[in-house]
């Protein structure tokens, strides 16, 4: 059975030393969410300073790969490529990579056609690394892509694995059809179906019991927004006999 890892998500007010600090009590695997205090681009030193296994959520604030203007996009490319080169470095486990988004409608089969584009790219740039890339579902908001698993057939074309976000999946009404294809990596955290939360596992609607049964050898991280529910959300995935 695999352990429960925890994303720096709920502890992006601190550094990401503290931030380390604050996790290690509760597991031995740690998610680096690589925004803002957690940028690996600065402080990737930081972790050889734990006894921690890793895995990297690539940069969310700055980039696209699915955006059409082929600058931006090819830009947004070389991020994840410095992105998994860090990755490489710290020995991490993961890199999850999300899918981009759409402002404007009227472009967004521009937009998706620019998706598949950077899928190709990633899966050639994933053969130089040795840190596996899993894209990631995500949430109800009309700007997202990959709402629902039919492009998991294109990402596992590409050599590419899928992380499962189990919360955006209760939004989109789709985790009984993500689970039948077989996650690499987990994201926990719960909603009520209406709002993307990511709140404690267990207050919600998120049906865990299935989640668990169906993880497999893959990765899980918990991916709370408050360090509180952190521990109540352990118990409860202990509870259900994980």
């Amino acid at each position: 059975m695999n352990e429960v890892g925890i994303s720096t998500n709920c502890v992006m007010d601190l550094p990401l030393e503290r931030a380390l600090a604050a996790l290690e009590p509760f597991t031995n695997l740690v998610e680096i969410q690589c925004d803002a205090h957690h940028s690996l681009f600065r402080h990737a030193s930081v972790l050889d300073r734990f006894d921690l296994r890793y895995t990297i959520h690539a940069p969310t604030a700055d980039g696209n790969i699915a955006e059409s203007f082929e600058p931006i996009r090819r830009a947004s490319i070389n991020v994840l490529r410095e992105t998994a080169e860090i990755a490489d470095a710290a020995g991490a486990e993961k890199l999850v990579i999300h899918p981009g988004f759409c402002l404007d409608q009227t472009g967004r089969e521009a937009s998706i056609s620019a998706l598949y584009r950077s899928i190709q790219d990633l899966g050639i740039l994933q053969e130089e690394f040795s840190v596996r890339f899993v894209m990631e579902n995500l949430g109800s908001m009309d700007c997202c892509h990959f709402q629902t698993p039919e492009l998991v057939r294109e990402l596992r074309g590409a050599g590419l694995g899928l992380t499962l976000d189990v919360g955006h999946a209760n939004l989109t009404g789709t985790l009984d059809a993500f689970l039948q294809e077989k996650p690499d990596h987990f994201h926990l955290h719960d909603n009520k179906g209406i709002s993307d939360e990511h709140a404690a596992c267990g207050t919600g609607t998120v049906d865990f019991s299935s989640v668990l049964a169906s993880a497999g050898d893959a990765t899980l991280i918990l991916e709370v927004l408050r360090l509180e529910d952190v521990a109540p959300s352990l118990e409860y995935l202990a509870s259900l006999g994980y």
